[in-house]
């Protein structure tokens, strides 16, 4: 049974050193050299004490945040709407649904909905407002992006929800609690591991945006994202985009420890 295992296993590791492990060892040595290929500590020294970097990580963690709050405050609620459905699993599929679709294909259909001709400003100008300069703004990059990651958010809070033994909340509601001090005191400490995940799946995936950032922001949001693009396909300083790659990870790290499950 342990051989077993341990065949079925072989793949899985395969994987991980393949695409996790071997990429990021790659990212790491890579930032120790210079664009001609000498081994240097410059890209570090250079990051840490330009302010345009410390702006595009400023601006990365900012936007992450803003994008992560939103698509909490939308679906919290509507994951806990969801799990009182009674067809709960097929409302779900249908929120789950738009994250089959391209990500670029969505970004130019938001292009298309906000642009200048777009149907947003068609009906401005049917009720009188006039067209309005929707894309290329800071609104229009959030507000695409907490659509795109909103999914993401909800899933975990989903099944985190669902998981809620109703005994519990029937026990709350006999004790004499109200509905609010039954979600407060009941429902949203039994969710937090939900939330958690959630948080996790959004706001690291938003700190490292670029192509929204481009199609979307009009370069108007300039994130770390958005440099480690310019230095790999553009100034071909691998070296400097790879020094940014790994204070992403590590800002990744940190945010996963920060919101890990912690025993009382």
């Amino acid at each position: 049974m342990k051989r077993t295992f341990n065949l079925f296993s072989i793949p899985y590791l395969l994987w991980i050193f393949l695409f996790v492990l071997a990429p990021l060892a790659l990212i790491v040595y890579n930032s120790f050299f210079d664009i001609n290929g000498r081994a240097t500590l410059a890209n570090y020294q250079t990051f840490f004490s330009s302010w345009t970097y410390l702006r595009m990580g400023f601006n990365s963690i900012l936007y992450a945040g803003i994008v992560t709050a939103v698509t909490l405050l939308i679906s919290y609620p509507t994951a806990l709407i969801l799990t009182r459905l009674k067809h709960k699993q097929l409302w779900l599929m249908l929120v789950v649904l738009p994250t089959w679709i391209n990500l670029l294909l969505k970004a130019y259909a938001f292009m298309g909905i906000l642009g200048q001709n777009g149907s947003i400003n068609h009906f401005l100008t049917f009720v009188g407002i006039g067209p309005k300069q929707i894309l290329f703004t800071d609104f229009s990059f959030v507000f695409v992006a907490s659509y795109i990651e909103i999914p993401f958010m909800i899933l975990p809070i989903f099944n985190a929800l669902d998981d809620i033994d109703n005994t519990v909340i029937n026990a709350s509601r006999d004790l004499g609690a109200n509905s609010w001090q039954t979600f407060t005191k009941v429902i949203f400490p039994l969710s937090l591991n939900g939330v958690r995940s959630g948080v996790q799946s959004v706001f690291i995936p938003s700190l490292s945006l670029f192509m929204l950032t481009r199609l979307i922001g009009g370069n108007r949001v300039i994130t770390l994202g958005t440099a480690i693009e310019q230095h790999f396909l553009t100034t071909q300083n691998w070296g400097m985009g790879s020094t940014i790659g790994v204070v992403l990870i590590v800002a990744m790290l940190a945010i996963m420890w920060v919101t890990k499950e912690r025993q009382r």
